[in-house]
């Protein structure tokens, strides 16, 4: 088989049969059950090129993401480019846990800070019609992305090209809930991670200092102090090797409630609090 021979040493077998279903339900629509079923038809020239071109494109090292130029968020379909993260199944659990308990009402605005491809605000959009959201990045490629995914899913989002370190220079709305994945691998981690995401995914979007580690959770809790109002609550992926410093931080600038929730992996990788009444 192509794949197999082309991605031995780059995907493990069962890898590299699962990556083939995508492609063969891709571009010629067939069932893992058709794989089998129908392994002598002849396949369409035309899938048959974008299948070999997928293939050297992974064999490269490319993500499977970035070479489709898109992936699936919690139960729906998002573009991505090298400007956005690929996003991760933790950060479905962090969109369920805001679901489940932020509280939002019809009129109630939520901000998604750091929004890359959208795919946090846009599910959420989804959940709470009649909340309005906000996603605010630093990067005007994944604002660009962010809009149109925001079409494809037929969800309305306002997306805003903004440095959040820089808050202070900018009007901003109060909000009711801030939802926030933000950098936060710290550059010392580098060394254990792979090729594929390091070659690939935006480094701004990953890295923080290891000097400074909780950077971005500081400045989005100041931002808080005078955009969220009452009461309001926010939510925020973490490294999971900094679960009780993000606590500490949280608390310290006088946010109480303060919870932590690990994800399917047991893993500390998310963290709550609420605003002081």
């Amino acid at each position: 088989m192509h794949a197999a021979r082309e991605l031995q040493g780059v995907y493990d077998e069962n890898e590299t049969r699962f990556l083939c279903a995508i492609l063969f339900r891709e571009f010629f629509r067939y069932t893992k059950v058709d794989i089998h079923l129908r392994k002598h038809d002849p396949l369409a020239s035309d899938g048959v090129n974008k299948f070999i071109e997928i293939i050297g494109q992974l064999k490269a090292g490319r993500p499977f993401q970035y070479a489709m130029g898109e992936t699936e968020f919690a139960g729906r379909r998002f573009r991505l480019n090298e400007e956005t993260l690929i996003p991760r199944p933790e950060t479905e659990e962090l969109v369920e846990w805001v679901r489940e308990s932020s509280g939002l009402q019809a009129g109630d605005r939520l901000v998604d800070i750091g929004t890359g491809s959208g795919c946090i605000a846009i599910a959420l959009a989804g959940s709470f019609p009649d909340a309005e959201v906000h996603g605010v990045d630093l990067s005007a490629g994944a604002i660009r992305v962010a809009r149109e995914n925001a079409r494809l899913n037929n969800v309305t989002v306002k997306f805003m090209e903004r440095d959040i370190t820089r808050h202070e220079e900018r009007e901003w709305p109060v909000y009711h809930a801030i939802v926030s994945n933000p950098p936060y691998v710290r550059l010392s981690e580098r060394a254990a991670m792979s090729d594929r995401v390091l070659l690939h995914e935006p480094h701004r979007a990953l890295f923080v200092p290891d000097d400074d580690p909780l950077l971005f959770y500081r400045v989005i809790l100041h931002f808080g102090q005078h955009h969220l109002a009452p009461g309001g609550k926010i939510f925020f992926e973490i490294n999971e090797a900094l679960g009780a410093e993000v606590i500490a931080l949280l608390e310290s600038a006088g946010y109480e409630r303060v919870e932590s929730r690990r994800d399917l992996f047991g893993k500390e990788r998310m963290v709550r609090c609420e605003k002081r009444k």
